[in-house]
């Protein structure tokens, strides 16, 4: 059976505190994922909305112009921060996700503004410095549990159409999705039989869905498509208007924990072993034992990028 892994690799997640001062938070990336790179990470991850706070009052305020590619460095100084980043640091960089905005015309917005429309996209760079890819949030945090938390994404975002796959030469196939995509299980499926080896979620999970969800959403993503699965959230401010959730991890094809953060900044750096996905799915073979006659395989459809 060939590796879906075709070499180990140390993944870094970097859980950063996300201020309102956006030339700030660039210039702390840069140097947690130069961090991360001295410690042996080939492909680093940075959190949802990692260049701004977290909120619908600020997607627009902090919103970069990313079409047409590349973009200059006044309409995205984030894509050029990262663009150089990954080629200074010589890694692959999964750039969390940032406010995109697109203006077009007749173009209608999550708040109705014609000619502009928001999304929560992620940028994915090469050690080049090439884009590799973007993602656009598929599923919107459209939530209200009484007493406890009522967010609307959805007042201000679009949502992307894409699910996403990256090919990386060394190493192998990697999806990436952001937060709330984590709870539509169907795009990991499809990404996991299309030969991902590894699940990317940047995410801001909150106070309560964190406590409920976060690692039961990264355990059973991993334990339904016995792949690994990484978490990247921004550390916790209880002085912002939004609190993260916190608790970085990664976790291995049998639904383990590698390793996990608290709440407060940190780099997670791990192993990820050529060879285990497929020693785990010996082991429980889910992956012969699928009833297509039964239920449809969801991977025939869906749309990609790839």
């Amino acid at each position: 059976m060939t590796s879906l892994l075709k070499q180990s690799v140390k993944l870094a997640l970097v859980q950063l505190a996300c201020t309102a001062d956006k030339a700030h938070n660039l210039s702390h990336a840069r140097s947690k994922v130069l961090e991360a790179t001295k410690r042996g990470a080939k492909i680093v991850v940075l959190p949802e909305c990692f260049n701004s706070p977290y909120g619908t009052k600020y997607f627009p305020q902090y919103a970069e112009t990313l079409l047409p590619s590349p973009p200059t460095e006044a309409q995205s100084p984030t894509f050029h921060a990262l663009s150089k980043l990954a080629k200074e640091a010589n890694v692959y960089i999964v750039g969390g996700s940032i406010p995109e905005l697109v203006e077009e015309e007749g173009a209608k917005g999550g708040d109705g503004k014609d000619g502009k429309k928001w999304y929560n996209t992620n940028l994915t760079f090469a050690p080049s410095g090439e884009l590799l890819a973007t993602h656009r949030k598929v599923h919107l945090f459209d939530i209200d549990i009484p007493g406890k938390i009522k967010f609307k994404e959805s007042d201000v975002l679009s949502p992307g159409n894409k699910i996403t796959l990256v090919e990386i030469p060394e190493y192998g196939k990697i999806a990436i999705a952001i937060c709330y995509d984590i709870r539509f299980p169907e795009l990991a499926t499809i990404a996991a039989r299309k030969g991902a080896f590894l699940l990317l979620y940047p995410g801001a999970f909150n106070m309560t869905t964190g406590a409920l969800h976060w690692e039961l959403q990264a355990r059973a993503r991993a334990m339904d498509n016995q792949v690994f699965v990484g978490l990247c959230s921004p550390s916790r401010d209880m002085e912002a208007d939004y609190n993260a959730w916190g608790h970085s991890m990664i976790v291995d094809p049998n639904a383990e924990i590698l390793e996990e953060l608290d709440e407060k900044e940190g780099i997670v750096v791990q192993e990820l072993k050529a060879g285990r996905i497929e020693e785990v799915r010996k082991g429980i073979p889910l992956y012969t034992q699928r009833r297509f006659d039964v239920y449809p395989d969801v991977s025939e459809g869906g749309r990609f990028k790839e």
